[in-house]
C-alpha cells in the first residue's frame, strides 16, 4: 500500500530546454519530505486515506496542546502542514503503509503527470471587470466605464437572481491544476519540476497527488505505421470496382 500525495511549497518558476532544444516554462515545487502522522480505515472512520505532515521547522512551543499531542502519538516532529491523502493497493512485496512512514519526493519517480491543489492569490475587493471578465460600459466622457449595469429582473420576479455576479472578494480560492508534465525530479533535494503554471504564490503550500485522468500519449502523424484515410478510402474503392 502506498500513499497518492505529498505535501510541497512553491519555490518559484523558471525554464529548462529539452533534447530538441525547446524551452518549457517550469514551475520547481519542494515535494516534502512528509511523514505519515495517522492512517483512517473504512472499519474506523468509513473511509481509507493517510494524514501526512510536511517535514520544515517549527518551533514545539508555537503549537498548540492538542496538535502537540497528536503528533506525539507517532513520535513525529513538529508540523504546521497536515493533509489527507488516499491510499493505493499494496503491491507484491511491498509493505503495508503505516504511521511514521516517510514520504517522499520518489514517490512520482513512475508518473508522468501530477495533479497540483493550491490555493490562489488573494486580490482583494474587485470589480466585474476584473473579477469576472465584464467587458464594461462605455468609456467616453461623464460614463462610468467599470460598472457592471442594471442587475434587476423588470417588474417580474422584481428581485435579483441568486448567484448573480457581482463586485466582491476576488482570489484566496483553492484550485486544481490536472495532468501536469513532470520534467525533471530531484531526490537528493526532494525538488519536483513541473511543466507550467501553479495556483498561489511563492512560498504557499500545495498538495501534489497522482494524476486522477491522465492523458493519453498522442501519437506521431508522420512515418510508416501512420495510415491516410484518404489513400485508404480510394484503394478500398478501388478493389470494389
Amino acid at each position: 500500500m502506498a500513499v497518492t500525495g505529498i505535501i510541497g511549497k512553491k519555490i518559484g518558476m523558471t525554464q529548462v530546454f529539452d533534447e530538441k532544444g525547446e524551452v518549457h516554462p517550469i514551475t520547481v515545487l519542494q515535494a516534502g519530505p512528509c511523514v505519515v502522522t495517522q492512517l483512517k480505515t473504512a472499519a474506523k472512520d468509513g473511509y481509507d486515506a493517510a494524514q501526512i505532515g510536511l517535514v520544515e521547522f517549527v518551533k514545539a512551543s508555537n503549537l498548540t496542546k492538542p496538535m502537540t499531542g497528536h503528533l506525539k502519538k507517532t513520535e513525529a516532529p513538529p508540523m504546521r502542514e497536515l493533509r489527507e491523502v488516499g491510499v493505493l493497493a499494496a503491491k507484491e512485496g511491498e509493505a503495508e503503509v503505516k504511521a511514521g512512514d516517510r514520504v517522499l519526493v520518489d514517490l512520482f519517480a513512475e508518473d508522468k503527470f501530477v495533479d497540483v491543489i493550491g490555493t490562489s492569490k488573494g486580490r482583494g475587493f474587485a470589480g466585474v471587470v476584473r473579477r469576472h471578465g465584464f467587458g464594461g460600459g462605455p468609456k467616453s466622457h461623464g460614463h462610468m466605464f467599470q460598472v457592471q449595469g442594471s442587475i434587476g429582473a423588470s417588474s417580474f420576479p422584481s428581485r435579483v437572481f441568486p448567484g448573480q455576479r457581482m463586485p466582491g472578494h476576488f482570489g484566496v480560492d483553492q484550485v486544481t491544476v490536472r495532468n501536469l508534465r513532470i520534467r525533471g525530479v530531484d531526490l537528493e533535494e526532494n525538488l519536483l519540476m513541473v511543466e507550467g503554471a501553479v495556483p498561489g504564490a511563492k512560498d504557499g503550500y500545495v498538495l501534489i497527488s497522482k494524476p486522477k485522468a491522465p492523458p493519453r500519449e498522442r501519437r506521431g502523424f508522420g512515418g510508416s505505421g501512420t495510415v491516410d484515410p484518404l489513400k485508404a478510402s480510394k484503394k478500398a474503392s478501388a478493389k470494389k470496382k
